[in-house]
């Protein structure tokens, strides 16, 4: 407001200079629109009453340095008097006009500011995955648009003492502003910022609810396929060593064996229980990582030492051929995850192979360290490549297994910071590709 004082006290100083030569081109009586370019500008800019002010200081001025008898505020000539209060009355319309313009001009542009918001609202909260972050953001732009500290947008429906609080939804929600509020600002946002607010936030609580809907949906029905497959991997995996070891043993206490079927059946038994064993292992582990409850322990690891000991737990070392290029770099991970994690794959590609070699291969490719474990099975289809890490996916195959081994790796390897993936063609075999960065 200040400002405005002086820039109109100024003005119709520049005026009333101004005049001071125009009066031997016009007749005085005439100039009177001089100061009108002063008053106009100031009603524009600073208001109404300003304006007003600035027209009765004009006319002052126009008195007294122009209007004889100069250097008193009298008028001797009555034509005078008739331009001087026709100069008041034109400066006061257009004080009045150039504050309806200016009024209707800033609240065209706070209608299109708030029609930017309800837009900016509406992408915030219903096009971002989180709400909370939605209402964060959105708390922003109300605070940047009303030129306020701060402003936030709280679902518990309560306020922040001692801020004004408007409510949302009923009540279930509010928009907490700081206190006091102008009564222009107060007005403003309960005849339109709340309005606009509390339609977008209904939409974006209803869409909040329908995901959250969604997601439990899908939560019981993979909690259902989940029940499926566990099922079905206790029947079979479960099952057939069981009903192998109990024939066994039955058949061991026949008095009728002789000795090399005796040790037949006890190697069977043996066999089966080591079976069964890498079955509930790879439960457990399943169990532990879903869980969360498995942290690895990150530290240095020689993955050539690992890979080494991970092939003596397999069931057919001999089948498996380790091509490892010397001096390889360490790798920083869980050496027992990622030993539980070679031998679960290595194990996959011999059971797939049918009797045939297979090959582990470890090298250095740019920073990373590669592993590439390949078999001469049957392949795999293109469709099942990218279910084939899931928890349970046995596969079309007749070879397949519980889906237990695959999803175990897959879980050990990026706890570890690696990656794994798979590449096939069917008919030419499998080849699990391990990548992890060296490390520093």
């Amino acid at each position: 407001m200040w400002l405005g004082v002086v820039a109109a006290l100024a003005g119709v100083a520049l005026a009333t200079a101004i005049v001071y030569p125009l009066k031997e081109a016009a007749p005085v009586v005439s100039l009177g629109v001089v100061w009108l370019l002063v008053v106009l500008p100031v009603s524009v800019t600073w208001g109404l009453w300003l304006g007003i002010a600035t027209s009765f200081l004009s006319a002052l001025a126009f008195n007294y340095f122009h209007i004889a008898p100069t250097g008193r505020f009298t008028v001797a000539d009555s034509e005078n008097w008739v331009a001087l209060v026709a100069f008041l009355v034109v400066a006061a319309v257009a004080s009045t006009i150039a504050e309806v313009a200016r009024a209707r001009t800033v609240e065209a542009e706070q209608r299109r500011e708030e029609a930017g918001f309800a837009a900016e609202a509406a992408r915030l909260l219903l096009g971002g995955e989180r709400l909370e972050d939605g209402l964060a953001a959105t708390g922003e732009r109300v605070a940047a648009m009303l030129d306020l500290p701060s402003a936030s947008i709280r679902l518990d429906g309560t306020g922040t003492p001692d801020r004004s609080t408007f409510p949302l939804q009923g009540g279930a929600a509010c928009l907490d502003l700081p206190a006091p509020l102008r009564d222009d600002v107060r007005e403003r946002v309960q005849e339109r910022v709340v309005p606009a607010l509390d339609a977008v936030l209904g939409a974006a609580l209803e869409r909040d609810a329908l995901q959250r809907e969604v997601v439990e949906t899908a939560a019981l029905r993979r909690s259902d396929d989940l029940k499926t497959a566990i099922l079905r991997s206790v029947s079979h995996d479960l099952r057939s060593p069981l009903t192998a070891m109990v024939a066994a043993g039955e058949a061991l206490g026949s008095p009728t064996l002789d000795e090399d079927d005796r040790r037949e059946l006890s190697a069977a038994v043996a066999d089966q229980g080591a079976r069964l064993s890498r079955v509930i292992e790879k439960l457990l582990d399943l169990s532990r990582l879903q869980s969360g409850v498995l942290v690895p322990r990150l530290e240095p690891v020689a993955l050539d030492e690992v890979l080494v000991a991970a092939n003596e737990h397999v069931g057919e070392p001999h089948l498996v051929r380790l091509q490892l290029d010397r001096d390889l770099p360490p790798v920083r991970g869980d050496a027992a995850q990622l030993e539980r994690a070679f031998s679960n794959l290595i194990e996959n590609a011999v059971r797939h192979s049918r009797g045939m070699p297979v090959s582990v291969r470890a090298r250095v490719v740019g920073p990373r360290l590669v592993v590439r474990v390949v078999d001469q099975g049957p392949g795999i289809p293109p469709a099942e490549q990218a279910h084939i890490f899931e928890p349970f996916h046995a596969g079309t195959s007749k070879m397949s297994g519980s889906g237990l081994g695959l999803a175990v790796v897959k879980g050990f390897v990026e706890a570890s910071g690696g990656e794994v993936r798979v590449e096939s063609l069917p008919g030419q075999g499998a080849t699990f590709v391990v990548t992890f960065p060296v490390a520093p």
